[in-house]
Order: structure tokens, then C-alpha cells, then sequence
């Protein structure tokens, strides 16, 4: 079973459930099959501007989503004993998400999970150039 967790930071007004479904098929495609779990949280300006300069990223600019794979934050993979694979977590900024899909004229949802599934992508290893 996929296992997804979504924290707010405020009352951001996206569909937890709708953003849970999406991510696990997802997942399903990707060819996630055993039990697995991902955390994604939206917070707001000040909290991802902490993560950029805690993580090295601060670029000056706001950054959308930030993707922290549990591999990466643990080491050398070990199989946990409860047998779930911790994928990692994907935060996003939603201040910058909504200005964002407001400029591009598509709902703030669907951008929101276009991020989460980039997101989802870099905790998989599929990674891209900057």
C-alpha cells in the first residue's frame, strides 16, 4: 500500500485527498508496487526560504518545491524492518505555486500536483539538468 501524507502549513485551499489519489497512481505507474510511503507539506514563503539556505539552495529566488528523497537523507539504503520504503518529502511553496498559476492561467491544483509529481520524480531518481 502507497502511503501519502500531506501537511499544511496554513489552511491552503488544495484538495488533500485529490493530491493523494493523483500521487498514488502516480506511483503505480512508475511501477511503485510494494508498500511505500511520501510526505508532502505546503508551507509558505518564510518556511521555504529556511530550507534553502538549511540545504544550500538559496538562489535569491523563491524556489516552488524542493524534493528531499529519504535516500539521500539516510545514507547507504538499508530495507527497513516494518518493510515500508520511505520515499522521502516534497515541499512546496504555496505563495509562489498560486503567483505562479495565476501568470500561466491554469488552476492552482493542477499546478500544485504538476510540482508534487516533479517532486515525486526526483525522490524515483529521475533527475534533470538546471
Amino acid at each position: 500500500m502507497i502511503k501519502i501524507y500531506v501537511t499544511k502549513q496554513s489552511n491552503y485551499p488544495v484538495s488533500a485527498l485529490k493530491l493523494k489519489e493523483k500521487l498514488k497512481n502516480f506511483l503505480l505507474q512508475k511501477g511503485i508496487k510494494s508498500d511505500a510511503l511520501v510526505e508532502i507539506s505546503l508551507v509558505g514563503e518564510a518556511q521555504m526560504n529556511e530550507l534553502a539556505r538549511e540545504h544550500n539552495l538559496d538562489g535569491g529566488e523563491i524556489h516552488n518545491v524542493f524534493s528531499f528523497p529519504a535516500s539521500e537523507l539516510r545514507g547507504e539504503f538499508v530495507y527497513p524492518p516494518d518493510g515500508i520504503i520511505r520515499l522521502g518529502e516534497i515541499v512546496i511553496c504555496y505563495p509562489k505555486v498560486f503567483e505562479v498559476a495565476k501568470s500561466e492561467g491554469i488552476k492552482i491544483d493542477d499546478k500544485v500536483y504538476e510540482l508534487v509529481e516533479h517532486g515525486a520524480k526526483h525522490l524515483l531518481g529521475e533527475h534533470h539538468d538546471i
